[in-house]
């Protein structure tokens, strides 16, 4: 471990697809969604241990959040919180962080990390982040993690690679972000595709090069800003700097026009966590392939997921393949192929008071 090792969890998002459970008030990455004793944000946090010292892990999120982030983070100081203004997506909340860092340390090797994700092959996973804090630290290069696909899904983007390189660190030759069904076929044949796993390795120099060549605008706004940094006037300068920078993702402000992006292949056990599918797929199913996490009484009940409050006895009678998810007040039954329309319930349960969303 060094002293120039940073982390950048990313804390901010609400975790729509995640709903009951993920609310505006309590969102995902609060929450200990596997029953491990930990919720995911720690988890992302004790993933670095001995990679990257307390002292410089920094989390994005927004205000509301930050009395809970101390709570589940309890080393952090107050400027270790940053506070997002308002949500302007992956590439300025990356950059906030940077410049941040850059007034503590100019040679900083960074790590960038969801608070969301799972990672089961936690050794793997430090060998992958350490190879790639390596390469970042003697090259200017953009890294990334790129997970082994295990099925042709859609909802991730994927990263195609240079085959031919022998190197572990690998040349990335194109981005596609979620591609159809047909495509998605075609790069699992391929095996020369890996999804993007949203998890970055660069040093300070390289990102805020980056940032000067790719999006100009958030880093003259974010270099205006950081002369306040660590100071009381933090918060206006914020206020100032979020409207000059629009809504994009670091994928597609950076990763996809820049041409010194690397990938490292990674065979880490992950998942995103995004949705009730995803839950139901990283839990341990009894013999009639349920997930049970509560007090249930099932009859004929197959496939399932259930995840109700600990003090209460929920009885089920011939149901299969369902969601059956309660949480401060909503209760949500709904079938697991059609997960896809819980951002559909959010925006009309809205109807009914904003404590349901």
């Amino acid at each position: 471990m060094t002293s120039n090792n940073f982390l950048i969890i990313m804390a901010g998002g609400v975790g729509t697809r995640f709903w009951p459970f993920s609310r505006q008030t309590f969102p995902k990455q609060f929450h200990d969604i596997l029953g491990t004793g930990r919720t995911l944000i720690q988890q992302t946090a004790d993933r670095f241990v001995g990679i990257c010292p307390n002292e410089n892990i920094y989390v994005v999120t927004s205000p509301e959040y930050f009395e809970i982030t101390k709570t589940q983070l309890p080393f952090l100081t107050d400027d270790q919180i940053l506070l997002e203004p308002s949500r302007r997506n992956t590439a300025p909340c990356i950059a906030y962080a940077s410049y941040k860092i850059a007034k503590q340390n100019a040679n900083a090797q960074i790590v960038v990390a969801p608070a969301d994700h799972i990672i089961l092959k936690e050794e793997e996973f430090r060998n992958r982040i350490n190879l790639a804090l390596d390469f970042s630290s003697k090259y200017d290069v953009l890294v990334t993690l790129g997970i082994k696909p295990t099925r042709p899904d859609t909802g991730y983007g994927y990263i195609q690679f240079d085959d031919t390189d022998v190197n572990e660190v690998k040349k990335v030759r194109t981005f596609t972000e979620k591609p159809n069904l047909e495509l998605a076929e075609m790069f699992l044949a391929s095996g020369d595709y890996v999804w993007n796993g949203g998890i970055f390795v660069w040093s300070l120099q390289s990102i805020t090069k980056a940032f000067d060549s790719h999006l100009p605008e958030v880093a003259d706004a974010f270099r205006i800003a950081q002369k306040h940094f660590y100071t009381d006037k933090e918060k206006e300068a914020l206020d100032t700097a979020y409207p000059r920078c629009r809504s994009i993702s670091i994928d597609n402000g950076v990763m996809e026009k820049a041409e010194n992006v690397y990938v490292v292949l990674s065979d880490i056990g992950w998942s995103d966590l995004g949705t009730w599918k995803s839950v139901y797929e990283n839990s341990e199913k009894d013999e009639v392939n349920n997930v049970i996490d509560g007090k249930a009484m099932l009859f004929n009940v197959e496939d399932c997921i259930i995840k109700t409050p600990k003090d209460k006895l929920v009885v089920i009678n011939d149901l299969k393949g369902y969601i059956v998810a309660e949480f401060d007040g909503v209760l949500m039954i709904c079938k697991k192929d059609d997960e896809q329309k819980v951002k559909e319930f959010v925006s009309k349960a809205e109807a009914y008071g904003k404590q349901f969303v």
